[in-house]
């Protein structure tokens, strides 16, 4: 009669069999880990800079945005609407009044920008601006050495414009 040793079945006192492992090993993790550190550090740069490029972007498209509303005051209200900085400057906010000084809008402070100074816009109750008056913004932000810059200009006829940060 045929033992079990003769069968192939495993001796009596052999533990149960191995599975295969899953997973990852320490080895595989470590390496993992220092390749993800090492591609984090050359990117966080770049992101640095995207960040600053965005953050002017965003303060031009407000303003842009609030001369359209003032404009719109004008025309609306039938009379003169000023666009005009909030104390220390249009980097600390903004504010929309009417001929009597009655605040018709409000736009909060903007952190790490800076706004050039451009003395109030007043719209005429007909959308334009009064003669020689064409206010430039310029908006900028700095990463690192890099400055970046976005404009947002107003024509005689009234209308805000954004131009590209060369035509500054």
């Amino acid at each position: 009669m045929p033992t079990n040793a003769t069968r192939g079945a495993p001796p009596r006192n052999a533990g149960p069999a191995r599975r295969s492992a899953r997973g990852f090993t320490m080895t595989e993790l470590v390496v993992t880990m220092a390749l993800a550190a090492i591609l984090a550090t050359i990117a966080a740069p770049s992101f640095n800079g995207m960040i600053a490029t965005q953050r002017a972007r965003a303060l031009a498209s407000d303003l842009y945005v609030t001369l359209a509303k003032t404009r719109s005051a004008a025309l609306t209200l039938n009379q003169n609407v000023t666009l005009q900085a909030n104390a220390g400057g249009w980097q600390n906010g903004w504010q929309i009044l009417d001929v009597n000084n009655n605040v018709l809008d409000n736009h909060g402070a903007a952190t790490g920008v800076t706004v050039t100074p451009t003395p109030s816009v007043t719209y005429r109750p007909s959308g334009r601006l009064p003669a020689g008056a064409v206010p430039v913004f310029v908006i900028s932000t700095t990463s690192g050495a890099t400055v970046n810059h976005q404009c947002v200009s107003v024509d005689l006829g009234g209308r805000p414009y954004m131009t590209a940060a060369a035509a500054c």
